[in-house]
């Protein structure tokens, strides 16, 4: 499976963009907000991808972020929503705004997506508010903490999610751990108390 392309932005259209990767262009499918982070034609752009194959069809859906690509994930995990429904509510909601809205029941931010009404908005919510997260002991709806990408704390929630963890539950761990060790931890410090935290 492709899950990663690095290369040059060779165009886009109002919904895909072309990756050019030694000479090879991507067609890959995407939300509005990746392709706004992709920049300009003939810009060096990375997108983490997932590989869609139909009886009839198979496309690459590109994002700007593993967090993006894991709320896609989730949201194709629901009963009515496709790919292009997926992308339409990663269009109008970033990754951290959808798990605000999942977390805290609000159904109607995601009802802001285009071609979403207010039953799917309800179902979308009601059946992701458990893989939502939240901060534990904190309020319904509490924003997970930013992590960089490409940082040691970045991949020690890959880590975690590679080990079974839920996305918001390693990235919470991962947040406590930085607030215990400082944020120039080493990766295997910052896995090994993430990991006390998360199964605590």
């Amino acid at each position: 499976m492709i899950a990663k392309l690095t290369g040059t932005l060779d165009d886009t259209g109002p919904d895909w963009a072309v990756i050019d990767v030694a000479g090879v262009g991507y067609l890959v499918h995407c939300s509005a907000k990746t392709l706004a982070a992709l920049g300009i034609r003939g810009d060096a752009v990375t997108v983490h991808t997932e590989l869609q194959v139909s009886e009839n069809d198979m496309r690459l859906i590109g994002f700007a972020s593993g967090a993006e690509r894991e709320w896609f994930r989730l949201l194709t995990g629901v009963q009515g929503v496709g790919s292009k429904m997926a992308l339409a509510v990663l269009s109008a909601l970033s990754a951290e705004e959808l798990q605000r809205a999942c977390a805290g029941g609000d159904a109607a931010m995601v009802a802001r997506a285009q071609g979403v009404g207010p039953k799917l908005a309800a179902r979308i919510v009601n059946e992701l508010k458990d893989k939502a997260g939240g901060l534990p002991g904190g309020p319904a709806g509490s924003p997970q903490p930013a992590i960089a990408p490409g940082s040691a704390s970045a991949d020690a929630v890959s880590a975690l999610q590679n080990l079974g963890f839920k996305p918001a539950i390693a990235t919470t761990a991962v947040a406590q751990a930085i607030d215990e060790l400082g944020e120039s931890a080493p990766l295997n410090d910052l896995v090994r108390v993430a990991l006390r935290k998360a199964a605590g």
